[in-house]
C-alpha cells in the first residue's frame, strides 16, 4: 500500500494480524529482503509492517539531498505507525535499517516494545571498534562523492557493485534496480546525509543509549562489520541485552539463513510478549 508521510509517498507492505512488527531494510534493499520473515511472522500471529525507505524501491525519491537527513527516515517510520494506528511495535532492522530502528527507539521509546538489530550496532560501539571497523567501512567515504560513487559502482556493468554484493542472494535484482541512475543516487543519499564525513574521522556525536530490550545479531561472514561493533552495543543499552552470533553467514543474514534468523526473531518476540503478558 501507499502511505503518505512527511510530504512523500512510501510503499509499505502490511500483512497479518496480531502484535505489530516493523521490519526495516538497509542498503541497497527494499522491503522484499524480509519476505521469509514476513511469512513466518504472519503464520506465528504477528502483523508485519515492511516499508521501502524513502529513496528505495517503489517509495518516492526526492531530488533534494537535504530530504535524506537521517532524522527524516526515522520520522517516516514513526509516521507510518501513526498512519496505521499502531501505538507500540516490535522493531527489527538490518544494516541501515538497524541504525534507523535504533534512532526510532531513542527518539520514541514509548512506541517501541523491543528492538532487534541485525548486523549494525550502536554508533558508539561502531566507533569504539577501532580502526579495524573503520577499514571495513572504507566505502562509506567513497559514497560521499556524488557522481564519483555512482560511476565507480556502475562501471563495467556494475562490476564493483557485484563484488560488494557477492553473497547477496538477490544481487541480480538489486543491480537491475540500480541501472536507473536516479535510483542509485537516491539510495546512496542515505550515506551522504546519514554519515557526515566528520563522523568517519572523529568520535563526536555519539547517540544516546537505547532504553528498550534489545537483541543484537552478528554474522561471522560479514565483510563490512566487526563482531566488536555489535558486542560493544551492550554498553549503550540500558535495558536487557541479548547477543547472538551466526557462524558462516554473510552480511545479508535474513536472506542467506532465513530459518535461523526467523527462529531468533520469533524467540525474542515471544520472550517480550510473555513478559508483557
Amino acid at each position: 500500500m501507499r502511505i503518505e508521510v512527511n510530504g512523500i509517498a512510501l510503499e509499505v507492505q502490511v500483512s497479518g494480524e496480531g502484535p505489530a512488527v516493523m521490519l526495516v531494510h538497509g542498503f541497497p534493499d527494499t522491503h522484499a529482503c524480509w519476505r521469509h520473515q514476513v511469512a513466518a511472522l504472519n503464520a506465528a500471529g504477528y502483523r508485519t509492517i515492511a516499508p521501502d525507505l524513502r529513496g528505495f524501491g517503489a517509495s518516492d525519491k526526492p531530488e533534494d539531498l537535504e530530504s535524506y537527513r537521517i532524522a527524516a527516515y526515522a520520522g517516516d517510520l514513526i509516521g507510518i505507525l501513526d498512519q496505521l494506528g499502531v501505538d507500540r511495535v516490535h522493531l527489527v532492522g538490518h544494516d541501515w535499517g538497524s541504525a534507523l530502528a535504533q534512532l526510532v527507539a531513542i527518539m520514541a521509546p514509548g512506541r517501541v516494545t523491543d528492538l532487534a538489530c541485525l548486523s549494525v550496532g550502536h554508533r558508539g560501539a561502531m566507533l569504539s571498534a577501532g580502526w579495524e571497523q573503520r577499514e571495513k567501512s572504507w566505502y562509506m567515504l567513497l559514497f560521499q562523492f556524488q557522481g564519483v560513487a555512482e560511476q565507480w559502482l556502475s562501471q563495467h556493468d556494475f562490476s564493483n557493485m557485484r563484488q560488494m554484493l557477492a553473497e547477496h542472494p538477490d544481487r541480480d535484482e538489486v543491480i537491475e534496480r540500480m541501472r536507473d541512475p536516479r535510483a542509485l543516487s537516491a539510495a546512496l543519499a542515505i550515506y551522504r546525509k546519514g554519515v557526515p564525513p566528520e563522523w568517519l574521522l572523529n568520535d563526536d556525536a555519539i547517540l544516546p543509549p537505547i532504553s528498550v530490550p534489545t537483541m543484537g545479531v552478528w554474522s561471522s561472514g560479514d565483510r563490512f562489520l566487526t563482531e566488536r561493533s555489535m558486542t560493544g552495543t551492550e554498553e549503550h543499552v540500558t535495558a536487557p541485552w541479548r547477543y547472538e552470533r551466526l557462524d558462516g553467514i554473510g552480511h545479508w543474514m535474513q536472506l542467506e539463513a532465513p530459518g535461523k534468523v526467523t527462529d531468533l526473531l520469533l524467540d525474542f518476540l515471544a520472550s517480550a510478549d510473555a513478559q508483557a503478558g
